[in-house]
């Protein structure tokens, strides 16, 4: 379903209707006015909730008028990063830190999802359910986006004085009619006998990318594993990019048939947000083939990723 359809524009309009009844001099609702349906659409193509991205950037920005936004468009308070493109300096934390600058406020809005959705830190967001506003503006300061400790409070202020959960309604359907949403990454799926999947019948079977697995338990190998969906030692290993079997600690992800080639659609990139992480470890979280992602990236099988890499996850064109 498209962002624009005609149900959309209606509920949007009905939304404006009872925001246009408020202090039209509020700079506040003048900025939720102008960019709400941008919060709107990046929810539809990210997962974020717009109510949360609206008071982020109602405070981030002091509603469009601080500095970083009026000269550079920069409505999330995003520093650099490794950022490749334009750049500000402006006191923050520090003097004379370096800003993202972006040539429009959609880019600003865009940037900021693809800045929570493709960290690692960050991941545990996208299984709280959108309507959750709360639990969403204390993850993200747990995950380290703000240093103000009353940074939660501070948005769910926002959110509640403004009612911005009305935007979070506007795709609660949406959600549900698309097929694979990107970042809802484990889903307990069952599969029925074919050709294709051997599997058996008493256990739960997950599914990532498409690719279905199990979580080890205590005292399970990888060779008991096997044999229990009727598959061959080489082939399990195989599947989880590995030349010989390791200790499975319980709890662990076993895939059950082949992994992809590239990553779910909208998982365009993984940025490294931490130290420690192995290729082999984001191949395994996210359903792709080492090789795979090896080949994508241009990069040695041992290669070591450090902080702030950005991988490609999918093929671009």
């Amino acid at each position: 379903m498209k962002l624009k359809s005609l149900q959309t524009l209606i509920l949007l309009l009905a939304v404006f209707i009872g925001v246009s009844a408020r202090n039209d001099s509020d700079p506040k609702i003048r900025y939720i006015e102008k960019y709400s349906s941008v919060a709107v659409d990046e929810m539809v193509r990210s997962g974020i909730p717009a109510s949360i991205t609206l008071a982020q950037g109602l405070l981030e920005s002091a509603a469009g008028q601080s500095t970083l936004a009026v000269k550079g468009n920069n409505h999330f308070g995003i520093k650099c990063h490794n950022w490749k493109g334009k750049s500000m300096k402006h006191d923050d934390d520090r003097r004379n830190e370096c800003f993202r600058v972006y040539d429009s406020a959609e880019q600003s809005f865009r940037d900021h999802s693809d800045f929570i959705r493709f960290r690692d830190r960050y991941k545990p967001l996208f299984e709280t359910p959108i309507e959750d506003y709360k639990a969403w503006a204390y993850g993200l300061k747990k995950a380290g986006y703000a240093t103000d400790p009353a940074y939660p409070e501070k948005l769910i202020k926002l959110i509640e004085d403004y009612d911005l959960t009305r935007f979070d309604k506007i795709t609660a359907k949406q959600a549900e009619e698309i097929p694979e949403a990107p970042f809802k990454i484990e889903e307990p799926v069952k599969y029925e006998k074919s050709g294709e999947f051997r599997f058996s019948l008493s256990r739960q079977i997950y599914s990532v990318n498409g690719v279905p697995f199990v979580y080890s338990v205590e005292g399970e190998t990888y060779s008991s594993i096997a044999r229990s969906f009727r598959l061959f030692d080489k082939e399990i290993l195989k599947f989880n990019d590995l030349k010989a079997p390791e200790t499975l600690i319980p709890g662990t992800k076993v895939f059950i048939h082949a992994k992809k080639k590239q990553a779910t659609k909208g998982m365009d990139i993984f940025v490294v947000d931490e130290d420690g992480i192995t290729l082999r470890d984001i191949a395994q979280r996210y359903g792709v083939r080492l090789d795979a992602i090896v080949k994508l990236n241009g990069l040695s099988p041992d290669y070591v990723p450090a902080e702030g890499d950005v991988l490609k996850m999918r093929k671009t064109r």
